[in-house]
């Protein structure tokens, strides 16, 4: 294994091991005793049927203490109320990103803010995805002016008349979830629902396959689904699973149910095909309908499955317990077969596992170490996963008791909470900003104990060198969006800590003073080299979570909100039809 370059820390990473941081007439009395025998007979079988939902009202008639849930702090007071300065600066920030690509490339798909450019997915033109992506963050900051502008962006000039193809995935969830999230936010906006009609007719094409799993691109002009030729026509799985929340919420405000049919299908062939772990590979055969051998992760082509899961349950007020069954398998075979730790401070990782032939043929599974930024996602969604499908109440306390939890939802707390400290540890480099890839130290991993840190290490990082792909940070957001849910379910100030350093970091290393923000080519070099190129995500979620995670906690609660996985929100509501999965 090639060794990884010396890499300072400006700090010793914690180990979080031990899960912590780190008037009728009375009956006569005859009857008494038969009434007694059937309520203790009927206790008695509750608990042995179903324990879990017997464990918080018995501990509580028993009067029974609730014990200290790891991973939640007794010596803080929970605190929901809005710090006004942190949420200014994160506004300011919002505003130079915007107000530059306003300036040079108002309704390009991309922005590059050190040329001062805007650039197109397709050369027949694009289809606004920055404009697409920001509004939504524009009404929750209450930035009226730019949203104004923005609006009359979309009705005057917004056209999907564009002879390319786009991506079915990125398509739907930056630009039809922003136009749905930013009809919902607007006040029910018609503008903003006539285009998310027109662009998810569009789209429904790629759903004409043998299987009815999605084409990875869509042709807007010529309303047609592409095979993507880089992968012989397979799709990733999360990009075939995580158009559902979109879909499902377009059909449930213009009462075409080919919408929610198309979607829903999807999960019923990804279902029929699963594995019994609960795990899935990465790549899908349209054709077929089946999964083809490739590699397992929660990182690229895997992460928004599994996020999609939780996220059906909520999203229809959890009437839909096979999201709900599918969620809490996947859940299992995560932390069975992908849960590791390190070697040093033991921080707590998920792992790949990556598919070999023996010598004989045969087909095996090689763990390994190796963790993207993208897995911090999970984090937050284990905790939020945890209080709603792995709870015992309704309404469970901030912070949770275990008295509320069941056994899996305790499992999934605890696993998440530690993931965000892992995700933590991981922006203890240079600039305070997170690698794209981190690798984790293992038993015989071959690399020298002199020259690498002890934890985890950037793998191809070494001095005077061309930093590799792994080193960038490009402006991602998992780990905020984690840390938002985290303070939500816990009002514990050391999440709004964790934001802020991040914030106070790409303020550092990644504002460019004549407008907008740049990734950064190498996390552990200062002064910084960049990237020139200002992703959407920045505006639609880092920079969204960031100003959420120090809102008041009555701006758009979790417990009526679901988040697209842009971040993009759209409203908890009860299906008006019998879906094939109700």
């Amino acid at each position: 294994m090639e060794e990884p370059g010396v890499r300072q820390r400006k700090k010793a990473a914690t180990g979080f091991a031990n899960g912590h941081e780190t008037g009728s007439e009375p009956k006569s009395s005859s009857a008494f005793p038969k009434v007694y025998v059937l309520l203790t007979a009927v206790l008695a079988l509750a608990l042995y049927n179903f324990p879990a939902l017997v464990k918080s009202p018995l501990n509580q008639f028993l009067g029974a203490p609730a014990r200290h849930l790891p991973g939640v702090r007794t010596n803080y007071v929970p605190t929901f109320t809005a710090d006004e300065a942190k949420q200014d600066a994160v506004v300011e920030a919002f505003k130079h990103a915007w107000l530059a690509y306003e300036r040079d490339a108002m309704g390009d798909d991309e922005y590059h803010p050190i040329s001062h450019a805007g650039s197109n997915l397709t050369k027949a033109g694009g289809i606004g995805y920055t404009v697409a992506d920001s509004i939504d963050t524009m009404i929750i900051m209450g930035l009226e002016d730019e949203y104004q502008r923005a609006r009359a962006w979309v009705a005057d000039k917004l056209s999907f008349e564009r002879d390319g193809n786009f991506n079915t995935f990125e398509t739907t969830i930056r630009v039809l979830g922003g136009l749905l999230s930013a009809y919902h936010l607007s006040g029910e906006d018609p503008v903003f629902l006539e285009k998310a009609q027109e662009l998810g007719s569009r789209i429904l094409p790629v759903f004409e396959t043998e299987s009815g799993l999605p084409l990875s691109l869509i042709n807007l002009g010529l309303r047609e689904g592409v095979p993507d030729s880089d992968t012989n026509g397979y799709i990733s799985t999360a990009e075939a699973s995580t158009l559902q929340l979109e879909f499902r919420y377009l059909a449930y405000l213009t009462d075409e149910d080919t919408y929610w049919e198309k979607a829903e299908n999807v999960m019923a062939v990804l279902r029929a095909s699963a594995m019994p772990s609960g795990l899935a590979s990465i790549f899908v055969d349209p054709k077929t309908g089946r999964y083809r051998t490739s590699p397992i992760r929660l990182g690229s082509r895997g992460d928004s499955y599994y996020e999609y899961l939780l996220k059906q349950y909520l999203q229809t007020n959890q009437t839909e317990l096979v999201y709900r069954e599918m969620y809490d398998t996947a859940m299992s075979g995560i932390h069975t077969h992908l849960v590791k730790r390190g070697l040093s401070s033991q921080l707590l990782y998920i792992a790949e596992l990556n598919p070999e032939r023996t010598q004989s043929g045969e087909l095996g599974w090689r763990l390994t170490p190796k963790q993207d930024h993208l897995v911090c996602f999970l984090g937050g969604s284990l905790m939020l996963g945890a209080t709603t499908s792995g709870a015992l109440v309704h309404n469970v306390s901030i912070p949770p008791r275990t008295d509320e939890l069941t056994d899996q939802g305790e499992r999934d707390w605890l696993t998440g909470v530690e993931l965000i400290n892992t995700c933590m540890a991981t922006h203890d480099t240079q600039t305070g900003l997170a690698p794209e890839i981190a690798h984790f130290r293992i038993l015989g991993d071959g690399v020298d104990d002199s020259v690498a840190p002890a934890d985890w290490y950037i793998k191809g990082a070494r001095p005077d060198v061309p930093p590799p792909f792994d080193a960038r940070y490009i402006l991602r957001p998992e780990t905020v969006e984690s840390i938002f849910i985290a303070f939500r379910l816990t009002g514990d100030p050391k999440y709004r800590d964790y934001g802020w350093a991040i914030f106070q970091a790409i303020e550092k290393h990644c504002r460019i003073p004549t407008g907008g923000y740049a990734s950064v080519i190498n996390v552990d070099q200062v002064p910084v080299e960049y990237d020139d190129k200002m992703e959407t995500f920045l505006m639609s979620e880092t920079l969204k979570y960031l100003y959420l995670l120090f809102a008041d906690s009555s701006v758009l609660p979790l417990s009526e909100y679901v988040f697209n996985t842009e971040a993009h929100p759209l409203p908890v509501f009860n299906p008006t039809i019998r879906t094939g999965f109700s």
